[in-house]
């Protein structure tokens, strides 16, 4: 089969979280991204804003575990935990327009008001539980240091015009349009700004595909569904909007995903075991 190749101005990334080992799920999603990329630029990203979860030693692991599978990419490395007025930039953009409110409840409360009284298993969305509009009246004159931020997400809608993303990945192939009724329905008023980060995965990843020029997101196919978050993030704030890539999933034998905790599966036990990156490639279908 003749390979394609990739346009020279082609930018994919890779963007680990430092709160564990690399593992086989891990080194899949960089080496396709490395991949994709081409002739093109691969770049990489540390996304440390959990700073209660985020370990430094971990992130040299991460690096160095990369850098023994073959991978180059630029430097510096953005960091996220150096990019925090870059959110809040960002977030008072979207205050200036009228589409945040502050929002005092728990995961508690939002579970209890969700499960009385229906009955059943409270509904989810690609953000977690769906917000029923608790505080949604709460004006931003009213915030305090313990609230989150939230996007009012059917003024949000008001304010663009129709929205699509397309998706060059195997799994999802073509161009697919959002239609905000689902979206107010199936994902509600997400969190935007956590109180223990001042920002949120949602939010930061969006301002920095936008600030390292990315034009492909390659990642696991369990982000598919928030991918509808992203685009309306990036139509508020006028950002570029990349095309996207979702792949499918490492798994054990029970068929789970592999997650930090599966140290089993980690890199770095491989590689004291004595393989070689061939032989992480070839566990991964590579």
């Amino acid at each position: 089969m003749r390979r394609l190749e990739m346009p020279r101005d082609k930018v994919t990334r890779f963007a680990p979280s430092p709160t564990g080992p690399l593992h086989l799920g891990h080194a899949y999603s960089a080496l396709i991204s490395a991949e994709r990329a081409g002739a093109g630029r691969f770049v990489l990203r540390i996304e440390d804003i959990d700073r209660t979860r985020c370990r430094p030693e971990w992130e040299a692991q991460i690096l160095d575990d990369l850098h023994w599978l073959g991978l180059r990419w630029e430097t510096p490395v953005m960091r996220q935990s150096d990019r925090m007025p870059a959110y809040r930039a960002a977030l008072d953009h979207l205050v200036a327009e009228g589409l945040l409110y502050p929002c005092r409840c728990t995961r508690a409360d939002i579970r209890a008001a969700l499960s009385a009284p229906q009955e059943g298993a409270p509904p989810h969305g690609p953000d977690g539980l769906i917000y029923p509009g608790t505080c949604r009246a709460r004006s931003m004159a009213d915030a305090g240091p313990q609230d989150a931020l939230r996007l009012n997400l059917r003024a949000a809608l008001g304010r663009t015009g129709a929205l699509f993303f397309t998706e060059n990945g195997p799994l999802h192939t073509g161009e697919h349009a959002i239609d905000p009724n689902w979206m107010a329905a199936q994902v509600g008023d997400v969190v935007l700004a956590r109180r223990d980060m001042g920002t949120s995965y949602h939010l930061s990843v969006v301002v920095d595909d936008a600030a390292q020029g990315i034009t492909e997101v390659t990642r696991g196919v369990d982000l598919f569904e928030a991918t509808v978050i992203h685009v309306l993030l990036q139509a508020l704030l006028k950002l570029s909007q990349p095309t996207y890539w979702h792949h499918d999933l490492i798994r054990d034998e029970q068929g789970k995903r592999l997650a930090k905790r599966d140290d089993a599966r980690a890199i770095a036990l491989y590689r004291a075991q004595g393989a070689t990156p061939q032989d992480i490639r070839a566990m991964i279908g590579l």
